[in-house]
């Protein structure tokens, strides 16, 4: 055999297969990165895939690390996942035999530092902004005085009372206060919903609507107003329908609600003034200005009575007015005479035309006519009487008829009506005996089980049952001791009894009793029949 097909050595290393080694691996990377802290800028986040998990990268200026965050942690978080953030994530390294890569599975997600909190800011900042949320049209000038007053803030802190105490050194009004947390993971969702649920009161309702909003909070650090900058709080705030004031955190903090207000306080207390005007300003107001109203009112009579006299000057006296009416007057009266004996003579003439065409014959002629058209009338009337009373009379029979016929189908579904009353009630009356029948026979069987079950039905049998002190059955000897008190119950009494030794294995036997004559089994007063197992049967 020549030399190239001699056998190669053996080698004494295992072969591994694909999936060995990738366990293999993957045990030895959690076993060296239990827990690690990562930090570096998120890259290639898209949100939640639809299983709920979320895949994206980090990433600095040389590598990037897979990193995946699982349905359960994701709602978990206390910062949200953006494009280009800057975290510092917390985890455990792992690997994904799949594709032959490891990845971190990150529980919680940090701020690396004020920085990339601003960044971000900045980032979400310009987002907005780009939507027109920002824009100035859109802001809106709250009503000069408010009747309601909604704040949005804690409840417990200073700021609802600096600005209860400013409300009631200007203006008293009508507040309403939605407690919210303004610091911490739930911050911006509850400001959220708090904005929204005051646009939701219906006006006119058992709670008033309120006219202008204040959402405040006092001063912190940038991490503890991250929750006023969250994107939910800035369109609620943006597509509230109430005028919004944002007062968050002193003159120098500034958030993102700030732009999306109509109005933004640099304080808490001067939101409260923005709100309500001066109410002793605008009382000295209305007096300086009624003062003006009176005095106006004063000048505009003197200016009115004095243009009165002027003109009343230049009127001319009644005489002058009067004179051409009385001259009209008396040629009127001149002419009166003459006229009336005018138009009296011109009615004299009408009735002597008249009285020539009003003679007796005309006048008899017309009654002659007129008695005629009534004899006609008188000769057809006993025709017509005739036939209308025929008329009525064949129409009552036809009714007459009809109504035979209704009284007949009335008596008919009357007495269909009895017959089936009566044989509903026939089928009731058996219907109840053949249900308490049914009844009474599961009764029965009810009482007879109860009877074979009961221990009552073991101790008339024989067999007695102990208790101790307390009324509790014994179920064992061991549990006896010397000088226990306790109680046998037989069928016909109970018998109060003390133990004289412990039960053991070193106690005496207890003595044997006498056989006890067999009973009857009529004396027994289980019914007869079948009998139910119980516990006490061997």
């Amino acid at each position: 055999m020549p030399d190239s097909l001699a056998e190669s050595p053996v080698s004494n290393a295992a072969d591994w297969t694909v999936s060995e080694l990738s366990g293999a691996l993957k045990r030895t990377v959690e076993d060296s990165f239990g827990h690690v802290r990562v930090r570096g800028e998120i890259s290639g986040y898209r949100g939640p895939h639809s299983s709920g998990h979320a895949y994206f990268s980090l990433k600095d200026q040389n590598a990037r690390l897979d990193a995946v965050v699982w349905k359960g942690n994701f709602g978990r978080l206390k910062i949200r996942p953006e494009e280009g953030l800057e975290v510092v994530a917390i985890g455990r390294i792992t690997t994904f035999p799949g594709k032959s890569s490891y990845q971190i599975v990150i529980e919680q997600l940090e701020f690396a530092g004020a920085g990339a909190i601003m960044a971000m800011l900045e980032e979400r900042k310009r987002r907005l902004a780009a939507e027109g949320l920002f824009a100035p049209e859109r802001k809106r000038r709250p009503p000069f005085l408010p009747r309601v007053i909604g704040v949005v803030t804690s409840p417990t802190g200073a700021v609802i009372r600096d600005i209860l105490h400013r409300l009631n050194d200007r203006f008293p009004r009508h507040v309403l206060v939605w407690p919210v947390r303004v610091q911490g993971d739930t911050s911006g969702a509850e400001v959220s919903a708090a904005i929204r649920g005051f646009n939701a009161i219906q006006a006119g309702g058992a709670i008033p609507r309120p006219d202008v909003l204040i959402v405040a909070r006092g001063g912190g650090s940038l991490e503890d107003l991250l929750g006023f900058s969250e994107e939910s709080v800035v369109r609620a705030a943006a597509e509230s329908a109430i005028p919004l004031i944002s007062a968050v955190g002193h003159e120098t903090d500034v958030t993102l609600i700030d732009f999306a207000a109509d109005l933004r306080a640099p304080t808490p207390t001067a939101a409260a003034e923005m709100a309500v005007p001066v109410r002793a300003d605008l009382v000295a107001e209305l007096a300086r200005l009624d003062a003006r109203r009176r005095a106006g009112l004063a000048r505009a009579l003197d200016r009115q009575r004095s243009e009165l006299r002027a003109l009343s000057r230049l009127l001319p006296s009644a005489d002058a007015v009067l004179a051409v009416p009385r001259q009209r007057l008396d040629l009127a009266g001149q002419r009166l005479p003459r006229a009336l004996k005018a138009n009296a003579g011109a009615h004299r003439l009408a009735l002597t035309r008249i009285e020539g065409r009003l003679t007796p014959q005309l006048l008899a002629g017309a009654l002659t006519r007129r008695g005629e058209r009534l004899g006609d009338i008188a000769a057809r009337l006993p025709r017509g009487l005739a036939v209308n009373t025929s008329s009525h009379r064949l129409r009552l029979t036809r009714d007459e008829g009809r109504l035979r016929l209704l009284a007949q189908a009335l008596r008919e579904r009357g007495r269909r009506g009895r017959d089936r009353l009566e044989n509903a009630q026939a089928r009731l009356v058996r219907c109840r005996r053949q249900q308490a029948a049914e009844r009474a026979g599961r009764l029965d069987a009810v009482a007879k089980l109860l009877t074979a079950l009961s221990y009552k039905g073991v101790l008339a049998r024989g067999y007695a049952l102990v208790r101790d002190a307390s009324g509790a059955p014994v179920h064992a000897a061991a549990g006896i001791a010397a000088g226990d008190a306790m109680e046998i119950e037989f069928r016909d009494g109970r018998v109060a009894v003390s133990a004289t030794a412990a039960a053991g294995p070193d106690a005496p036997p207890s003595p044997a009793r006498p056989a006890r004559k067999p009973k009857s089994r009529a004396a027994s007063p289980l019914p007869e029949g079948p009998r139910q197992p119980t516990l006490f049967d061997n």
